[in-house]
């Protein structure tokens, strides 16, 4: 069993920012300036912003490794930028790291460490 004590843990919160270059066009309804935060497993948009469905499906699966730290020749670290699942479609989103924020395993999982019951 290992030392009991410390059960904390760190994540990135991350930006994730609309990027539409100049006279791209446009067919996800995103609007420049348009973006979302993760802070932990919470995602927060501005009030009153939406943001396509389809454009979060592309990139929801990368959000959770986006967040933890990764070795810096990992392209996970260096590539930020997704592309719109709409291939006619020139947005893209770019995810930016902010800062760490601490958790404890206690207090987001009911799944002990090691045979702590």
């Amino acid at each position: 069993m290992a030392e009991t004590g410390d059960d904390g843990f760190e994540l990135f919160d991350l930006r994730v920012d609309v990027i539409i270059p100049e006279g791209g066009a446009v067919y996800c309804g995103a609007r420049p300036g348009d973006h979302f935060e993760l802070r932990g497993e919470m995602l927060y948009l501005p009030e009153g912003q939406g943001l396509s469905i389809y454009s979060l499906a592309s990139v929801l699966p990368l959000l959770a490794a986006k967040q933890r730290p990764t070795h810096r020749n990992d392209w996970m670290t260096t590539d930020t930028d997704i592309a719109c699942p709409d291939p006619n479609c020139s947005t893209r989103l770019r995810i930016t790291r902010l800062r760490h924020r601490r958790f404890s395993h206690a207090a987001t999982t009911a799944v002990p460490l090691n045979d702590e019951t």
